[in-house]
């Protein structure tokens, strides 16, 4: 068995840092940051969602790997997995950066709640948040720790790749699966 690299993963570990707080300062910027490139990106929330839809299924096909000890296609769908969550993050932050938001349908564009939408939407408009807001936490918690368990695969360290994953896995799982839930909840309100 070969041994772990920690010297290695202490630069590593730097890196993903580093990535995470970039990523974190994007997302929490995109609201204010408004880009126009002459590009209509409107195309982007279904692409990015299904891009989140294919991670989820891609981790769960690594998860049957790996309990089937199958460790080299476990660790093929895992490199997948990361390089599609990636590329949803790219789209996502250009489409933030480039578009209006995009309210829940009782919210009209000026924010204000309208009575008569509100009536038909309320509950869905709770489910809808409570739904938005546990996505929104766990995925910018979750960053580093996916980047972390990686690393620890990565550089050979699979009993703390184990005990991380343990509970990495199923958060990251939770914010793929959400992601495109939400996306076909605000789907009908896109202009």
């Amino acid at each position: 068995m070969q041994q772990p690299n920690l010297a290695l993963a202490k630069k590593l570990n730097i890196g993903a840092w580093f990535v995470s707080a970039i990523v974190l300062a994007l997302v929490v910027a995109m609201r204010e940051i408004s880009l126009d490139f002459g590009i209509d990106f409107s195309f982007l929330p279904p692409l990015y969602s299904t891009l989140n839809a294919l991670t989820a299924v891609v981790l769960i096909i690594a998860l049957m790997h790996i309990k089937k000890k199958n460790i080299q296609s476990h660790q093929q769908m895992m490199n997948v997995a990361v390089v599609l969550s990636a590329l949803f993050l790219l789209c996502y932050v250009l489409y933030h950066i480039t578009t209006p938001e995009t309210k829940f349908g009782d919210v009209n564009a000026d924010g204000v709640v309208d009575p008569e939408e509100l009536a038909v939407v309320g509950s869905a408009r709770t489910i809808y948040l409570i739904l938005l807001i546990s996505h929104i936490v766990l995925a910018a918690v979750i960053l580093p720790f996916i980047l972390f368990t990686y690393i620890r695969a990565f550089t050979n360290q699979i009993v703390r790749h184990k005990k991380m994953a343990r509970w990495v896995f199923p958060l990251w799982l939770y914010v793929a699966v959400t992601g495109p839930i939400l996306y076909l909840m605000l789907r009908p309100y896109y202009g």
